[in-house]
């Protein structure tokens, strides 16, 4: 059985302007110059510096209004469905200018150079070889990755130069190559594992008795060593603390990743540029907006000019109606962008005020034990703005702070008890367990469990796996692997 029936629903969506505008927002300084351009390129209605009259009323509103209420157009001639429909909503409003999936890459950025794997076959060049063992090599070198290493068994590459190359050999052939491949530069190219890498570099060291201790430890004891277990060493190999010392010594100079030091001079260099600036003037925090986020921008008097003539015109053809349709357009969106970016700007100083004010404590005296326990709704709250407005602001912004350059999202952390009930900050806690941490000794580095101890005695009562949780995130290894002789 049918039924009809009335129903009210409240429902609440974003216009096609408050979505690019959250984008605006979200993008860092860099991006925002980027969007800017393209926006400038796109739109010729839309032009940037001063305007030379200073007058930014909206010209083209009353032209417009005047030209639609003339005898020789109608307002029924122009089709308000059509301007407003999707065929005719302008690009500005459809383009996507974030960094998801549906980014037109306008273009592609490139290092210079050759690669690691070409500099490594530069190096064969130079190398007497048979027909196949040349064949052999380049194989090799082609399974090198980016970090040096071949990490595949010697059985498979026997099996794929017999599929793929028609060469067939064996593993005692291959070993003879890879030899030849592991004299290349950098020292440890074509090892098959760590300890492997590691010899090779020793070996191509002046021999002294530190690097002969230092290569038997790794051939021998390589397990020991990784585990620390130094009194073992000094047991197996009867020597006194000081040999051990500097044989270690000679190990912690080798790089354990030799093609990272070559790939990272062909990746792009990133460059950090701040998007507010903090400083202290008279004892107070002054807060400053990086001037490239607030570009001078003006509607183009031309296209105003455009519209004025067409008012002015006493004949009005098809092709006018249309292009004064497409003008309205394109003034449309210049408008809309300007008062987009005006937004813009304000928005980020609300929100990085707020965060400047919130941890004042911090940005007077860059103790981050200062640092208050912060959650994106203590900003939203306080500035009356979305939790994910504040979130855009905070993701991928940085601030200039008379203690170096930090990123905004830092500022924010979790609250924990203290023994006196207050609220502190999990920040504040990992830089005391830092602090405490550095100043253990590092011949009986502190477990887990008495760094909870001296936790809970300094007034912070967090348990052991906390403890070992907060350690991790701050990159410090347990308590064995910090062990020094």
């Amino acid at each position: 059985m049918l039924k009809q029936h009335l129903q009210f629903k409240l429902s609440q969506k974003l216009s096609p302007q408050q979505i690019q505008l959250m984008k605006l927002i979200q993008l860092p300084t860099q991006a925002f110059e980027q969007r800017l351009k393209q926006e400038l390129e796109e739109n010729p209605a839309l032009e940037s510096g001063k305007e030379q009259n200073e007058t930014l009323d909206d010209p083209y509103e009353e032209t417009f209004d005047d030209a639609a209420d003339s005898e020789s157009i109608a307002a029924e001639d122009i089709n308000i469905d059509d301007y407003l429909s999707d065929d005719e909503i302008p690009e500005y409003r459809t383009q996507t200018s974030n960094y998801s999936a549906d980014d037109d890459e306008k273009s592609v950025p490139y290092a210079a150079g050759i690669s690691f794997n070409q500099y490594l076959i530069n190096q064969l060049n130079t190398v007497y070889l048979t027909d196949e063992q040349w064949a052999i090599a380049e194989f090799l070198v082609g399974s090198v990755d980016e970090s040096g290493y071949i990490r595949r068994p010697l059985t498979d590459i026997t099996d794929d130069l017999a599929f793929t190359q028609n060469i067939y050999t064996d593993e005692n052939a291959i070993k003879n190559v890879l030899k030849v491949v592991q004299e290349l530069d950098p020292p440890g190219v074509a090892a098959r594992s760590l300890d492997e890498c590691l010899i090779i570099q020793l070996e191509r060291k002046q021999p002294t008795a530190s690097i002969t201790l230092a290569i038997e430890i790794i051939k021998k004891s390589f397990e020991q060593f990784t585990k620390k277990h130094y009194s073992k060493l000094l047991s197996k190999y009867d020597i006194a603390e000081e040999q051990l010392k500097e044989a270690i010594s000679e190990i912690e100079k080798l790089n354990p990743k030799p093609g990272g030091s070559y790939a990272g001079n062909t990746r792009m260099i990133e460059h950090v540029v701040p998007d507010f600036s903090i400083k202290i003037v008279d004892g107070e925090l002054e807060l400053t907006l990086n001037g490239r986020n607030a570009p001078e921008l003006h509607v183009s008097k031309d296209y105003s000019n455009m519209l004025k003539g067409y008012k002015d015109s006493k004949e009005k053809s098809k092709s006018q109606k249309d292009t004064v349709l497409f003008i309205k357009q394109k003034l449309d969106a210049a408008k809309w962008f300007i008062d987009a970016i005006k937004q813009r700007q304000q928005t980020l100083f609300i929100t990085m005020n707020s965060i400047m004010n919130y941890q004042k404590e911090y940005f007077l005296t860059g103790d981050e034990r200062k640092l208050r326990p912060m959650i994106l709704k203590d900003i939203a709250d306080e500035i009356q703005m979305d939790v994910s407005t504040v979130s855009r602001v905070a993701n991928s912004k940085y601030v200039d702070t008379p203690y170096g350059t930090k990123l905004i999202k830092e500022f924010f952390s979790e609250s924990m008890k203290n023994d006196q009930g207050e609220d502190v900050s999990t920040r504040e806690i990992k830089k005391i367990l830092e602090t405490v941490i550095g100043e253990e000794e590092k011949k009986k580095p502190l477990t887990d469990d008495k760094l909870a101890k001296m936790l809970k005695e300094k007034g912070y009562p967090i348990a052991r796996r906390t403890v070992a949780k907060y350690r991790e995130q701050l990159g410090i290894p347990v308590a064995r692997l910090r062990k020094q002789i």
